[in-house]
């Protein structure tokens, strides 16, 4: 049977390989990816919980999240985008050479 330490422990495999994509890719894109996988674990987290306590806050709670989320995301790739045009490049390395 699945209890509760098995949604933690993907939770927590998730998380980490999401801030291994933070800390060791130089892509931009490749970096915001990795921080929406860290969301979607601290998420998957929260809905463990409530699901377990027989509690429905953690539910809403990442319903809010994602509702957040989708805005981030709009605004991110807009960044992103505008970054790319700028400079043809995605590299973390060429954000501090955007104020001329």
């Amino acid at each position: 049977m699945i209890g509760l330490s098995h949604y933690l422990a993907l939770s927590a495999i998730l998380f980490s390989l999401g801030l291994l994509g933070v800390l060791v890719r130089r892509s931009l894109l490749v970096v915001y990816m990795s921080l929406e996988l860290m969301l979607n674990a601290a998420n998957l987290a929260l809905v463990a919980f409530s699901r377990f306590n027989q509690n429905l806050d953690g539910q809403v709670v990442v319903f809010f999240i994602i509702t957040v989320a989708a805005a981030e995301v709009a605004v991110g790739l807009a960044l992103i985008v505008a970054l790319f045009r700028l400079r043809q490049t995605t590299h973390i390395e060429d954000l501090n050479t955007l104020n001329h």
